[in-house]
């Protein structure tokens, strides 16, 4: 099963390094991995995504919670949460079929945050990960260039945070 583990972590050299290893040394793998400091510069959040059953997670985070820059470790994948992924690519734009990329990226809420007609374009999309893999595949007819994306970030829904 799929998981969406969030952790906060004091933002120190070698703490990305630390958790990464922490899987590596385990047989486990990291599918995804977002980090960004908090508005408290000193404290990061990251968001992994990683696959296993009950047990191996629960061992997880029992292993994250070991290690000294972790500050806590939460599986919000049986809670109610929020997940959004990003993706940027940059497509074909020829002339004669702008105006219909510009329609689908209108239907999906993207930004353009690069415009060359007839040469290319680079649209911005947010949503839900499934999303944007359904996304890639309609962009495909016009021809992808090159894209990059983010995995999902994960948030509890409701009033309470998740903080120090």
């Amino acid at each position: 099963m799929r998981h969406t583990i969030t952790i906060l972590v004091e933002n120190e050299f070698g703490v990305l390094t630390r958790v990464a290893g922490l899987f590596s040394a385990r047989g486990y793998n990291i599918e995804t991995l977002n980090v960004a400091p908090l508005l408290d510069s000193t404290i990061s959040r990251m968001t992994l995504v990683t696959r296993g059953d009950e047990r191996v997670i629960e061992q997880i985070k029992k292993q994250l919670n070991k290690l000294v820059p972790v500050i806590k470790v939460e599986d919000i994948s049986h809670t109610v949460h929020l997940e959004r992924g990003m993706l940027m690519v940059k497509v074909k734009a020829p002339a004669d079929r702008c105006e219909e990329l510009l329609e689908l990226a209108e239907k999906h809420d993207a930004k353009v945050i690069d415009d060359h007609i007839d040469s290319h374009m680079i649209l911005e999309f947010t949503g839900k990960v499934e999303m944007l893999d359904d996304i890639l595949v309609e962009l495909l007819p016009f021809g992808i260039i090159e894209m990059t994306r983010t995995g999902p970030l994960g948030m509890r829904r409701g009033a309470k945070g998740f903080t120090v």
